[in-house]
């Protein structure tokens, strides 16, 4: 699994990102783990999964990891966690770990 840059995605604030989830369609100059991420916080559960899905690199992983424990499927979760060489967020919700993602990508 690829690491990604340190800097990769930085290319909006958190408040613009925050912002642009009232848009009725995802700004196209977001990156991909951020539009996921879009598609997920606007109740596109399946976009943002197969996004994450053609992606083979460690935010990638970890997204797909948050998405099925929002599914439910933890032990797919704690695979996802795995291939991140993350840890599976036993005490955080669903939204903080949501937040998190996105401040990484943006901050």
């Amino acid at each position: 699994m690829r690491s990604v840059p340190a800097e990769k995605g930085k290319v909006m604030q958190y408040r613009k990102f925050i912002e642009c989830l009232e848009q009725d369609s995802c700004p196209g100059e977001l990156e991909p783990c951020l539009q996921a991420l879009w598609y997920d916080a606007t109740g596109e559960w399946d976009t943002a999964h197969e996004i994450v899905q053609q992606m083979d690199d460690v935010m990638a992983a970890r997204i797909h990891a948050y998405l099925h424990r929002k599914e439910g499927d933890d032990q797919n979760s704690r695979y996802w966690h795995r291939q991140a060489g993350t840890v599976y967020p036993e005490d955080a919700g669903l939204d903080e770990e949501w937040d998190v993602l996105v401040r990484e990508l943006v901050e």
